[in-house]
């Protein structure tokens, strides 16, 4: 389901369709097809995603083995935050699971468009403090739960990566081996 720049900005500020406009002006359209590179380890990150339809995992490889980071599906937004704030090469990889359509603004014109609709940094702002809780929740979660929790808590807060997720990167992700995570689905009782 397509899910539109427009609704979700609106859930954090009021825009007239002029503004709307401008804003929609600065995001430039991207296409992928399941399994391609969306930006690679040790390249500058230097653009915001906001995924109209798709999905996107990043990963960072440790030792030679992927480790999944994170899930974004439609309505969302990607960035490595930390190669796009501080210009520096990413130590991740963002890959689409599903084909994506995506619109991406540049960090340059992101700053532009503050200037030019300056209650647009309201939006930046809130969504910079959604991805820090997200953050936040993860890293709880993985010091405070358990594998077994760790999934159950994703199957609630997260169903539609259990349905639309390979369960290798969902492994990965709770950071437990494939067999590890078939063990806990086995013994779920619902």
């Amino acid at each position: 389901m397509k899910v539109s720049l427009e609704k979700q900005i609106s859930k954090y500020s009021d825009f007239t369709n002029k503004e709307y406009l401008i804003i929609k002006s600065y995001f430039k359209n991207k296409m992928l097809k399941k399994g391609e590179i969306l930006h690679s380890t040790n390249t500058i990150c230097d653009k915001y995603y906001f995924i109209e339809t798709g999905l996107i995992r990043y990963f960072i490889i440790n030792n030679g083995e992927e480790i999944t980071g994170g899930f974004f599906f439609e309505g969302e937004g990607y960035t490595d935050s930390n190669s796009f704030i501080t210009n520096s090469p990413s130590r991740q990889t963002a890959q689409v699971i599903e084909s994506s359509s995506l619109l991406f603004i540049s960090r340059a014109d992101l700053e532009k468009l503050y200037k030019v609709i300056p209650k647009f940094e309201r939006v930046g702002r809130i969504l910079a403090e959604q991805a820090l809780l997200n953050i936040r929740h993860k890293i709880d979660n993985h010091v405070l739960l358990d594998a077994r929790k760790r999934y159950l808590n994703l199957i609630e807060c997260r169903p539609s990566v259990i349905k639309r997720v390979p369960q290798h990167y969902i492994a990965s992700y709770l950071g437990i081996k494939p067999q590890s995570l078939s063990r806990i689905r086995k013994n779920l009782v619902f």
